[in-house]
C-alpha cells in the first residue's frame, strides 16, 4: 500500500501489516469495527483538546489559571518515554480528579458548552468527515473510548460533521442537573491509561459484534491500545498510533507497540486511504 511509503508513516513489521491489510481487504467492510480515541487522534493535534475548550470557554479565569497548573503538572508525566504505565496511573488518576472537583466549583450549563464548542479551536482532522460518512454509509460499527469529556465530544462532532448512529461514546460525561447545571460526571474516571478497565469491557457492545473480527485500532497514547481489550473473537487486529510530539524521544516506543505510526500528521489521509481499500471490495 503505497501510504505506508510516506516519510511521516513508520511501519514496525511490514509483512505482518500487508498479511493483516490482504485479509481485511478481502473479507470486506461486514467484517469490520473501528475503535479510536478523540482527543489528537479524531481531532487535529494542534488545536483544543475536549478539556482544552473549558479552559478556553466562558468560565473565570481563575478556573483556566488553575486547569493549566494542572496540565503544567501531570502532562509531562503523562508523556515521559522514561516511565511506565504503571508508575503514570496514580498520577493520571490525581490529575482527572482534581480536574473535575475544579471545574464543579464553576456555573458550567448545556448553553455554555454548546458555545464553548462553537468558539474553540477544537477541529476534526482534515478528512474526519470522509471517514465518518464512509464508515456510516457501510454499517461499520465505530466505537469512541475517550479520556476527555463526552459531551464535548458530541458537540463537536455534531457541530463539525454528523453524530451518526453507528457510533457509540465511551468517556467521561457530565452529570446536568434538571436546569442543566453540571453537578458532577455521570460514572468513574477514565483516563489515558484505564481504558480497559471501563464498563464497555464488562456491557455487550463487544460480544454483539462478535461477527465483525477484523478491528482498526486507532489512538495516540500508549494507553489507547487497551480500548478494544473486550472484543475476544477477533481474527484480524491493525493498530494505527498518532504521535503529535516528542516524537524523537518516543518514536522508538511507538513503533515498538504499534503496527503503523504516523507522526506530525494533521490529516485522516492514511486512515481514508487504508478504509477506502477495505471499501474497495465491495
Amino acid at each position: 500500500m503505497e501510504c505506508l511509503n510516506k516519510p511521516h508513516v513508520h511501519v514496525r513489521d511490514r509483512e505482518h501489516v500487508e498479511r493483516i491489510l490482504a485479509k481485511m481487504v478481502a473479507d470486506g467492510p461486514n467484517k469490520l469495527q473501528v475503535c479510536s480515541d478523540f482527543d489528537s487522534t479524531i481531532t487535529n493535534y494542534k488545536g483544543a483538546c475536549t478539556y482544552n475548550v473549558l479552559e478556553e470557554g466562558g468560565l473565570p479565569e481563575e478556573y483556566k489559571e488553575e486547569a493549566y497548573k494542572l496540565r503544567d503538572k501531570y502532562f509531562v508525566i503523562e508523556v515521559d518515554p522514561n516511565m511506565t504505565i504503571e508508575e503514570k496511573t496514580p498520577y493520571m488518576v490525581e490529575w482527572w480528579t482534581k480536574a473535575h472537583e475544579l471545574l464543579m466549583k464553576y456555573p458550567l450549563s448545556k448553553a455554555m458548552l454548546h458555545n464553548m464548542v462553537a468558539n474553540s479551536s477544537a477541529r476534526l482532522r482534515d478528512g474526519c468527515i470522509r471517514f465518518f460518512d464512509s464508515l456510516h454509509s457501510n454499517d461499520i460499527p465505530l466505537l469512541i473510548f475517550s479520556a476527555g469529556v463526552g459531551d464535548v465530544i458530541q458537540e463537536v462532532i455534531a457541530q463539525q460533521s454528523t453524530l451518526y448512529d453507528n457510533m457509540h461514546i465511551v468517556s467521561n460525561f457530565i452529570d446536568f442537573d434538571e436546569n442543566g447545571t453540571l453537578i458532577g460526571f455521570k460514572s468513574d474516571i477514565i483516563h489515558v491509561y484505564n481504558k480497559n478497565e471501563n464498563a464497555v469491557h464488562d456491557s455487550d457492545y463487544f460480544p454483539n459484534l462478535s461477527h465483525r473480527t477484523n478491528l482498526l485500532l486507532m489512538g495516540d497514547s500508549l494507553g489507547d491500545l487497551q480500548m478494544a481489550n473486550g472484543a475476544e473473537s477477533l481474527e484480524a487486529k491493525l493498530t494505527i498510533g498518532f504521535l503529535n510530539t516528542r516524537v524523537t524521544e518516543s518514536l522508538a516506543l511507538y513503533i515498538s507497540k504499534y503496527d503503523i505510526v504516523i507522526c506530525e500528521d494533521e490529516t485522516m489521509d492514511i486512515v481514508n486511504n487504508i478504509v477506502s481499500n477495505i471499501l474497495a471490495s465491495v
